[in-house]
């Protein structure tokens, strides 16, 4: 859901970065890269798919140098990224395993991270492919994942990466920062708000009440839309949920906020399959009044992200007049049911 400038090529083979490239030897010991291959659908950090002499296959990740344009919370993505799958698959989550990650620093020009390969295609582009009962079985499969990922607790809420400067000790006031740090960013990047800035500065603290609900920092991945979601078959045998990628979007927070991430268009709460799935390992899962006000203040935060960030990453031609358009008309919708919801 994310682009950017596109950064310097991440090292592969007959890259003139030997520094990074060595460092890169380093961690893949005796085995060398004898193949590198630009990954798409990431639209913020680059992907670069390296195949291995030993037969193995790898993600390289590499940020945008430090000096790019971003949003608040986009410091230290790849350490987030890292940070998500090492806890996720500790809580039996299908994720790519990491295998190194280096900040920014010195000698260092940009971040990078080196994950294991997934097998499989994205959920996004085997769409086509999937029969009616595909699909339920791997939205029953992707709720329970997620309810498994949310059973991880957080030592705060928000951001964990400290560059960020977006976690607090409760609920409302992380998501209060989180969403006027967006706020903020569209002043830095003279993005027009599709309504007032102090009417949307102020929603978590109208609605405070609903966010103090939450009352345990559970991670979230925040982005595990259909592009974010690998699925696997064998000839022509039932599709399978081969595990999520991009952890880099994710925060610790209210568990509801996965259901706007993972369908950030539609009302993921619809989904019976969905919902049946994360309710298999986490039945506490609620849809009362408070959760449907917190829904609505997740999404509009989603889709304020969403349209600042078109500015800092350059989008043009019709996906940005149609992010314009999406984004205004989101918002409004939201807001009016809030307005319904709790006059």
């Amino acid at each position: 859901m994310s682009a950017g400038a596109a950064p310097p090529p991440p090292p592969g083979p007959g890259h003139a970065d030997e520094a990074v490239a060595e460092r890169l030897r380093h961690v893949l010991g005796p085995a060398t890269v004898v193949r590198g291959t630009a990954l798409t659908g990431g639209l913020y950090n680059s992907s670069r798919l390296l195949e291995l002499d030993d037969g193995r296959r790898l993600v390289l990740k590499t940020a945008p140098p430090a000096s790019a344009p971003a949003l608040t919370h986009e410091r230290g993505l790849l350490g987030t990224e890292a940070l998500f799958h090492r806890l996720a698959a500790g809580a039996g989550a299908r994720v790519p395993s990491v295998l190194h990650h280096e900040p920014a620093g010195p000698g260092t020009p940009a971040e990078w991270l080196l994950l294991t390969h997934l097998d499989g295609t994205t959920w996004e582009a085997a769409r086509d492919r999937l029969a009616p009962a595909d699909r339920a079985a791997l939205r029953r499969r992707l709720g329970a994942s997620l309810a498994r990922i949310a059973t991880v607790t957080g030592a705060a809420y928000g951001y964990p990466q400290p560059a960020a400067g977006l976690s607090a000790p409760d609920w409302p006031a992380a998501f209060t920062a989180m969403l006027r740090a967006v706020l903020a960013d569209a002043r830095r990047f003279d993005v027009a708000l599709p309504a007032s800035y102090g009417l949307l500065a102020e929603l978590p603290v109208r609605f405070g009440r609903r966010l103090a609900e939450v009352s345990r920092p559970v991670l979230v991945h925040f982005d595990a839309w259909a592009g974010n979601v690998v699925v696997v078959r064998t000839g022509s045998g039932p599709w399978r949920l081969s595990g999520l990628i991009d952890g880099e979007r994710a925060f610790f927070g209210d568990p509801l906020a996965e259901l706007v991430g993972l369908d950030p268009l539609g009302a993921a709460e619809d989904d019976a399959d969905l919902l049946a799935g994360y309710r298999s390992v986490g039945p506490a899962l609620t849809l009362d009044t408070g959760a449907r006000v917190r829904l609505a203040l997740y999404r509009v935060y989603l889709a304020l992200v969403m349209r600042v960030e078109s500015v800092p990453r350059a989008y043009g031609g019709d996906f940005a007049t149609w992010l314009d358009a999406w984004s205004a008309e989101r918002v409004g919708e939201q807001l009016a049911l809030l307005d319904v919801l709790e006059p």
